[in-house]
This record gives structure tokens, sequence and C-alpha cells, in this order.
């Protein structure tokens, strides 16, 4: 795993560095020789490791393609239908969400037993924790992956004081760690239990109608839920997600085509962006 991590470091370099040279649009070589590795090589794991290639990412990383995600995006699309369903869709109707009982909120997790585990990713370290219905919560461990795992674990804890907590790799933990740490579409179901107000639920479940490699914006959130002056409160509400990349809150921008903040680090979720982009771009873009 050590060695995988290493791997991990290495893109999430690579990334960072494209996020902040794009507009030099940096060549392979120069990628390349940014981790020591040759042009061929680092061809093939940045490849292995986000599904596309570093030119494909490098073309979805501008604030002038965000614009024209906005103006092609169908903002307004809030429904599944299986039958309508692309490959843009495919990620999001594996996610399955239901709100958790007011009665577990009210006794503070009384009689709910919660595992937890972290595990690494190409994007961060990164908690999960979990019920016997589905996930509960998934977080970067904050910013640069730098906060402590016993502070992250105590903040989610102070969420459910009364539950019994327990570091366990579980199968429902799979599927999750699968795509985060591949980057690869899950081929089994993820069933989220998350904990939120009606309201929060409803914005939540809006986020998840977003398509892959699309982005939505304030407004037309609070659009789609019938609130249309609600847009301070669906920002709130979309900041309090517990529930990283798989409920999208990263596919929310601003009106003007600039990214915005992301409570899990800025640069992430323009990487997120980049690469849900890419990986529904022409293929014939998937060349180095």
């Amino acid at each position: 795993m050590d060695f995988q991590k290493k791997n991990y470091q290495l893109i999430q370099n690579s990334i960072e560095y494209m996020i902040q040279n794009y507009e030099s649009q940096p060549s392979l070589d120069v990628l390349a020789g940014l981790v020591g590795l040759s042009p061929s090589h680092f061809q093939k794991m940045f490849l292995t490791f986000v599904g596309v290639s570093p030119k494909q990412f490098l073309s979805s990383i501008t604030v002038t393609h965000a614009k024209r995600l906005i103006k092609n995006s169908s903002l307004l699309d809030v429904t599944y239908q299986v039958g309508l369903s692309g490959s843009g869709r495919l990620h999001d109707l594996f996610i399955k969400m239901e709100g958790m009982t007011p009665g577990i909120f009210k006794s503070a997790g009384v009689g709910l037993k919660l595992y937890y585990e972290f595990f690494p990713t190409i994007l961060g370290d990164m908690i999960v924790v979990s019920s016997d219905i589905g996930i509960q919560n998934l977080q970067f461990l904050e910013g640069d992956g730098s906060q402590n795992q016993n502070e992250i674990l105590k903040q989610i804890q102070s969420n459910f004081p009364n539950a019994i907590w327990k570091e366990e790799n579980r199968n429902l933990h799979t599927p999750v760690k699968h795509f985060l740490q591949t980057l690869t579409f899950p081929k089994d179901p993820i069933h989220l239990s998350v904990l939120g107000t009606p309201f929060q639920l409803k914005v939540w479940q809006s986020l998840l109608s977003i398509p892959s490699g699309g982005v939505s914006t304030y407004g037309a959130i609070a659009e789609s839920i019938g609130q249309t002056n609600a847009q301070r409160a669906v920002g709130t509400a979309i900041g309090k997600n517990p529930i990283a990349v798989l409920i999208p809150c990263h596919r929310v921008i601003q009106s003007s085509g600039l990214f915005g903040g992301y409570r899990w680090n800025p640069k992430r979720k323009q990487t997120l962006i980049a690469w849900e982009n890419a990986i529904h771009s022409p293929k014939d873009l998937n060349q180095s």
C-alpha cells in the first residue's frame, strides 16, 4: 500500500501542477520530468489512475470551458429516467440515498452502530463511515489532507456521541474505495444513509441529478427544488453535504463560470470537474 500511496501522490502532484499551470499547456515531457518518470511511463500511470490522458485532462481545466458547460448543461433536469440515462448518468444511478430517522438524531445515535475506515485516494486521504443501512459520511482529510485522523473522527463522532463506533473494513465500503482509488464507475450499488433536514435532503437529492461531466449553479439548484429565492440557503446546505464526491456538490459553480469554493479544497473541486468532463469528452482527445 505504501507503493500505491506513493503513486497516488505522484499523480496528485501532477494534477495540482496542471491546475496551476494550465495556461502554458505543459507538455507530456515536462509533466513526466517533474515526477521523475519517462513520458511513456507517466502517460501509462496517469491513464491507469485517472482514466484519461494528461492532454485530455488539461483540455478540461479552464474557466472558459466551465462557462461552456453551464451553457450546454440541462440545469433543470432533476428526474431520474433510466431509459434516458447515458454514460454521464451511469455513476449517479448507482447512488441510492435516504435520510436517517429523526429519532436517531434526537437520541444522538443511541443503539446505532457506526463503522469507519481511513483509506488513500489519488485525490487525498479519506474517511468513510457507514451504518448497517449505508454510507453515513465520506470526507477528505481537510484541505491538503494533513488533518489529523483523530481530529476528523472526533468531529464526525460529535454528531452521534451515543453511537457505538468501530474501525472496520466493511463490504459496504468496498465500492466506495474502489471508485475513489481507481476513478472507475462502481459496479455495485452504493447506498447512502445521511442525516439532514428535509430542505437539506432535497438539495442533496437535486445534486445527484447533475450528470457526471456537467455542472449546475446555485440558482438552478434553488429553482429545481421550487425555492427560487433560496440561493443562500441552498449554498449553506451544499456546504454541509456529508458525502464528498458521491453527492456531487463539486458540480455546483458560480453562474459566472468561476468554480468558487469547496469544503474540501477548491483545487480538488477543479480536479473533479476536469476529470469528469474529460471522461465524457470525445475519445480522439484521449491521446498524448
